[in-house]
């Protein structure tokens, strides 16, 4: 079991801005206005070694919104209870598992979704909109 789904399973996502997957690859992500899905993708970066080094860097979710998919599976929207400027956005499976979950730290909480087609916007309290093509969030989408 990879650290994100160690984590997922006490609904927990690591304290930093990040795109993980139950795999176990992780990527750096940041917000920008500037670019049309709202974030910008980085490199690559190992989880676990950074959770080794602090253990405590993680924060429990809350989820402010779900949307059903027709695979039977969820978006999901919301937010770090740990800090007031935190924000999550997810897919999930019909059982509740990850696909994938996007976790910025200084979005806000995320508390609408928008879906057309395989792209999904999910905007946040502070107005940040994020555009993800929810089958694969590694492939730019655009609304």
């Amino acid at each position: 079991m990879s650290a994100i789904e160690r984590l997922w399973a006490e609904y927990q996502l690591p304290d930093l801005d990040g795109l993980h997957f139950p795999d176990g690859r992780s990527y750096e992500v940041s917000l920008d206005v500037d670019a049309a899905s709202g974030m910008r993708l980085g490199g690559a970066f190992d989880l676990e070694e950074v959770l080794a080094e602090d253990p405590d860097w993680v924060t429990d979710i809350g989820r402010n919104r779900s949307v059903p998919l027709a695979d039977g599976g969820f978006l999901w929207a919301g937010e770090g209870v740990s800090h007031g400027s935190y924000g999550f956005c997810g897919r999930l499976h019909a059982d509740h598992t990850l696909v994938w979950a996007l976790f910025f730290e200084d979005s806000n909480p995320f508390t609408d979704i928008r879906v057309s087609g395989n792209t999904a916007v999910f905007r946040s309290t502070s107005g940040v909109s994020i555009t993800v093509d929810i089958d694969d969030p590694l492939r730019p989408a655009v609304a």
